[in-house]
């Protein structure tokens, strides 16, 4: 995992020259365990499958697989989309099926082996999803292809297969020549979803074709590889009735039929406005998205089988940039990780109230190649250059062992944030692990607004150490403003598009996660230590404490 050193002065960074709101206590106990802790945060996606191979999609992949100590999960869309492999917003393609003039099938695995060789190359695990419509293959009429900012979902790439049978021997031929390439056990543990939103424009279909695409996609892909995982139906928000519904028939369709079904997948977005001029999150319907997700998975008895979150995000469009939606804006800088520190916790707190199986928190984010700096997109670097949220995903990787029992004044309660998101004032609050010889605590200060908020003198009170630790390292990582934030370096040198190496230079030092202060030791009284800090609107902190 890559550090940087600190940042500026503790007194600018810590948000002391701030307006400060009401001081808040952080309790947490190491002593009162609450569940395990699920990586759910290694697991990325989208949709240009072809920036996989491009200059800074390689880098980043080797970023991920460095951030995390557990294997990293990658989804992406145009696995069998027809096309020369050339990536635009929103598309790509990799040529894999073509039909001769007698309508013989052909397959082509240049394109694809290159991407999945990437994967191979940068020790990351792809998650297979399988879409979309090849255009021999396709039923639609309409073109094939639609330019963004078009409406991309709306060409005949995402209609329903003219041939059922030829789409699940594709389905199997691909999983064989994956099989024969990386290796069946390898292969085994993948995940292989059918299709992608298919409650929507991405399926231009009836629900009942849907069932039948899964069906013969499941049946190609155990023909060619028996107990291999596959899963679906990857639908929107089920806060929405029309993707409720989309998901439970469903799972009453595999129920009925007995098709195998080894994991469930639903997306859980949020929905940012402009208010006043402002930027004001949606923590509210993701979460709620999530829960109802989570109500059918429980009521259909289904607690067991994982749930992935295959997209989980403050909203839907990675590719639409601040140029096309100003509010998008808010992707640059430190808004965008401390809402996924507070969905983070929901998530756990929702998974466990329905007690279902949680195993993934998806962010459809990567990054764009050969676009502008800090263009707004939904990405997790720019050029080269990593954003503040890719700094969140570091500190969740560092927390392992348990999640323990965690309190604060300040935080606001969950179904609260579900029925009215955090609009009164800031959720100042905490998620915490504990393992043998070491704890971490995460904290954060976030309010659905990205302007208004007051920095929060915060008190962290870390009981149930073991007796036998008499003193404590703290290593204590920050994301905000002046930390762990190329973003804020980028505009202070004047916002360039063409950096000298001296600048990237510069960029690529603040860029990585950085630290509040100097590691030091704490003494131990009673079992317990006490932190103290401000926390300035819209930061993370992450308090490592060994033993």
């Amino acid at each position: 995992m890559r550090f940087v050193a600190l940042g500026l002065a503790a007194m600018l960074a810590s948000g002391s020259a701030l307006a400060d709101q009401s001081p808040v206590t952080i309790s947490a106990d190491l002593s009162k365990p609450v569940g395990p802790y699920k990586p759910i945060y290694s697991w990325f996606g989208y949709d240009e499958a072809n920036f996989t191979t491009g200059r800074d999609g390689k880098k980043l992949l080797r970023e991920l697989h460095d951030l995390s100590p557990v294997p990293v999960h990658i989804r992406a869309h145009h696995l069998l989309t027809t096309g020369d492999g050339t990536p635009e917003l929103k598309w790509s393609s990799t040529n894999v099926y073509r039909e001769d003039a007698g309508g013989k099938p052909t397959y082509d695995f240049t394109i694809l082996d290159g991407i999945f060789d990437e994967y191979k190359a940068a020790g990351v695990v792809p998650m297979v999803e399988l879409g979309f419509m090849p255009k021999d293959l396709t039923s639609g009429t309409n073109d094939y292809q639609v330019h963004y900012p078009g409406r991309t979902t709306s060409g005949s790439v995402q209609a329903p297969p003219k041939d059922y049978a030829k789409w699940q021997e594709l389905a199997r031929v691909v999983t064989a020549h994956l099989v024969q390439r990386y290796g069946a056990d390898t292969v085994r543990g993948w995940y292989f979803e059918v299709w992608n939103e298919p409650d929507i424009d991405y399926w231009h279909g009836t629900p009942e074709q849907y069932w039948e695409l899964y069906d013969r996609a499941v049946a190609g892909v155990r023909a060619a590889l028996p107990g291999a995982k596959v899963g679906g139906p990857a639908t929107t928000g089920p806060g929405e009735l029309k993707a409720y519904k989309f998901l439970d028939d469903f799972l009453t369709h595999v129920t009925a039929v007995k098709v195998p079904l080894d994991f469930i997948s639903f997306h859980a977005k949020g929905r940012p406005q402009i208010q006043g001029g402002e930027v004001v999150m949606g923590l509210a319907k993701e979460l709620n998205d999530v829960d109802k997700g989570f109500e059918i998975v429980a009521r259909h008895k289904m607690n067991k089988l994982p749930i992935i979150l295959s997209e989980a995000d403050p909203e839907g469009c990675a590719a639409c940039s601040m140029k096309v939606n100003p509010a998008n804006g808010y992707r640059n800088g430190t808004l965008y990780p401390s809402y996924t520190a507070a969905a983070y916790k929901g998530l756990f707190e929702l998974a466990d109230r329905r007690k279902v199986n949680l195993i993934s928190m998806l962010s459809w984010s990567f990054e764009f190649e050969n676009r502008e700096y800090f263009e707004g997109f939904r990405s997790l670097a720019t050029n080269g250059i990593d954003k503040p949220v890719l700094n969140f995903f570091r500190m969740a990787a560092m927390m392992k062992g348990r999640r323990v029992a965690v309190s604060s004044t300040g935080d606001v309660p969950l179904d609260d944030i579900i029925a009215k998101g955090v609009r009164q004032g800031a959720d100042v609050d905490g998620f915490a692990t504990g393992d043998k010889r070491q704890a971490a605590i995460m904290l954060w200060n976030y309010q659905d607004a990205e302007q208004g908020g007051l920095s929060a003198p915060a008190t962290v009170n870390i009981k149930g150490l073991p007796k036998t630790a008499s003193r404590v390292r703290l290593t204590h990582y920050r994301i905000d403003d002046t930390h762990s934030n190329a973003y804020t370096v980028w505009k202070a040198m004047g916002s360039p598009q063409n950096p000298t190496p001296a600048q990237y230079a510069e960029l690529k030092s603040k860029d990585g996660l950085q630290l509040l202060e100097s590691p030091r030791w704490l003494d131990v009284k009673g079992g317990a230590v006490t932190v103290s800090t401000d926390l300035p609107h819209h930061s993370i902190s992450l308090l490592q404490l060994d033993w």
